[in-house]
């Protein structure tokens, strides 16, 4: 058995546990908000950052930041990168999704949340200390991303549990 083919059946044989309502609510909410705010940023960064309805003085300046060189990450618009994640974070924040029996789907969730993070501590690193503006919207989705990452980290632990294996052969003890 390759390594390959021996995590496939390890992900594929656990069972995750149930996770709390609040954790399935909050977290489907969240990304809600997420998609609706990045929507909106999406819309601006293609109609024009003139449609931002955020002041352009002083630190806080959206068309600064929406406009800046950093807001492209290998060639692609920052503002479609968020669109793609907050769709996936809808689809596997669903209550059906939180639901799975499957173990992959719940550790693909950890780890896209925390990837994106990562992210996002890379662009609050660019709007500080490169573009010096902040943009509210930007930071609208930087706090809803942390929130997400608090809650999915919060149930992970519990979740994604050694003991949660599925009865087969090899986890059944004689």
């Amino acid at each position: 058995m390759t390594r390959g083919s021996e995590l496939n059946a390890f992900l594929s044989r656990r069972v995750a546990q149930p996770a709390p309502t609040w954790a399935v609510v909050s977290s489907f909410v969240l990304s809600l908000v997420g998609l609706g705010v990045s929507i909106y940023l999406t819309i601006a960064h293609f109609a024009g950052a003139q449609i931002l309805a955020c002041s352009s003085t002083g630190a806080i300046d959206c068309r600064a930041v929406t406009t800046s060189p950093q807001s492209y990450f290998l060639g692609v618009p920052v503002a479609i990168l968020g669109l793609a994640f907050y769709v996936l974070m809808v689809a596997i924040n669903s209550p059906w999704a939180w639901r799975a029996t499957r173990n992959a789907l719940h550790v693909a969730r950890l780890a896209l949340v925390v990837g994106a993070m990562g992210f996002v501590l890379w662009l609050v690193g660019a709007e500080l200390l490169i573009i010096n503006h902040i943009c509210l919207y930007c930071t609208g989705v930087h706090v809803v991303t942390f929130a997400l990452l608090i809650v999915v980290t919060r149930v992970a632990p519990k979740q994604l549990t050694r003991n949660a294996f599925a009865p087969d052969e090899e986890s059944v003890v004689n």
